[in-house]
């Protein structure tokens, strides 16, 4: 499940970039697949009989609030804002290395947590593997401190989602956990959208000859949002947080190095971009480091 979950968030990169180019911003992105799963996920938590809108003791509801921010509003609004700063490579690079960060962070708190030898290992193996696959044979970085700055918090964000889940996963299901970062994730954009109005404008309803609005998509545009909002926001963080209570948030977080393999396997095929010989190196390496990182013993 794991693999089939980042398999499929390797993906969204092409189709967020498809939906960039119709003149959708980052954040209008991240604000209408993240409506579209809230919805779907409250329209399935009505259905059962224990549903429940608020979690056991207000301490809770503000771990809720952090997971919302960590993995939902600051995250994408983090990792899509360093691209304004720095360069393409230079953010897939510091972003997908989050599962070096994930474990630092959780090592220091859970002992239970921590990798033994060979999984070091791995996940180091796993490391390089990303890094020569991101970097394709170009080995050129672009210093950025604000962009670098801004693509390392992106890591650091999910690196937070991943410990808080652990807590969050002791007491609520997976489902009830994910709705919650839905809507926390929406509303803590708020304060975004009010230091920039003009992004609320796709959200009119009424049809003018300057503004983009909902009622203007098209289809190819509604069938991109509706895979970002329905199958890769909804399922797969249903998943994702059920994974990370199954395979521990350590090992689990590996996975997330395979990320930006898929990426360009769905650029190969739906941008014609090139597969090198760097980048059939990189995925064995980090295919081989995701295995020995999956090793208990």
């Amino acid at each position: 499940m794991a693999f089939i979950v980042v398999a499929i968030w390797g993906s969204t990169f092409v189709f967020t970039k498809m939906l960039l180019l119709t003149g959708l911003s980052p954040a209008q992105i991240f604000t209408l697949r993240f409506i579209i799963a809230y919805l779907l996920l409250l329209g399935y938590s009505l259905t059962r009989k224990k549903h429940r809108w608020f979690s056991d003791s207000l301490k809770d509801e503000f771990l809720l609030l952090a997971l919302g921010v960590s993995g939902g509003s600051l995250y994408f609004l983090t990792e899509n804002s360093a691209m304004n700063h720095t360069t393409t490579t230079n953010t897939s690079l510091i972003v997908s290395l989050s599962p070096l960060v994930a474990a630092a962070l959780i090592s220091i708190f859970y002992k239970s947590q921590r990798l033994n030898r060979v999984q070091v290992v791995g996940t180091l193996m796993a490391a390089v593997g990303v890094v020569i696959v991101v970097l394709n044979g170009r080995f050129v970085l672009h210093l950025s401190p604000v962009g670098d700055s801004l693509a390392f918090s992106a890591a650091l964000c999910w690196g937070f989602y991943s410990l808080l889940m652990i807590s969050a996963n002791k007491k609520y299901d997976a489902v009830f956990i994910t709705r919650k970062v839905f809507i926390y994730g929406l509303l803590s954009m708020i304060p975004y959208f009010i230091l920039r109005p003009a992004e609320v404008s796709i959200f009119n309803l009424s049809v003018g000859d300057s503004q983009l609005s909902i009622l203007n998509f098209q289809l190819s545009t509604i069938v991109n949002l509706l895979f970002l909002g329905c199958v890769a926001s909804m399922l797969c963080f249903v998943a994702w947080n059920w994974v990370l209570k199954k395979l521990g948030a350590v090992v689990a977080t590996n996975y997330v190095y395979f990320n930006p393999v898929v990426t360009i396997l769905f650029a190969w095929w739906l941008l014609h971009e090139h597969i090198t010989v760097w980048f059939l190196l990189g995925t064995g390496l980090i295919l081989a480091g995701m295995y020995l990182a999956d090793k208990k013993k």
